[in-house]
């Protein structure tokens, strides 16, 4: 039940891949700036749903015309005088 190739069979075979080939191409170059729109809105959605959901959580309500003033904690840097040995030094060429 082996079945013999043909040169004819595998020639035919070759130009249906490359006709598949070249066509996907050409449709690719066809549809792909309406493919890429979408997807950049679909982004732009999402990102701006999150930006509004942290805006919602992040602003309490306010009155028009009222005025806050948030202070972050005073930070206080320490410095380690213990820190070792300055050595001075030259470059040799």
């Amino acid at each position: 039940m082996l079945q013999e190739a043909s040169f004819v069979g595998f020639v035919r075979t070759i130009l249906i891949i490359m006709l598949i080939w070249y066509g996907i191409k050409i449709l690719s170059r066809l549809f792909a700036p309406y493919l890429m729109r979408f997807v950049a809105k679909k982004a732009e959605q999402r990102f701006g749903q999150q930006f509004n959901q942290q805006q919602s959580k992040q602003q309490p309500k306010q009155k028009e015309g009222e005025t806050t003033i948030d202070k972050s904690p005073k930070q206080t840097k320490t410095s380690n005088k213990n820190v070792g040995e300055y050595v001075d030094y030259e470059e040799i060429d």
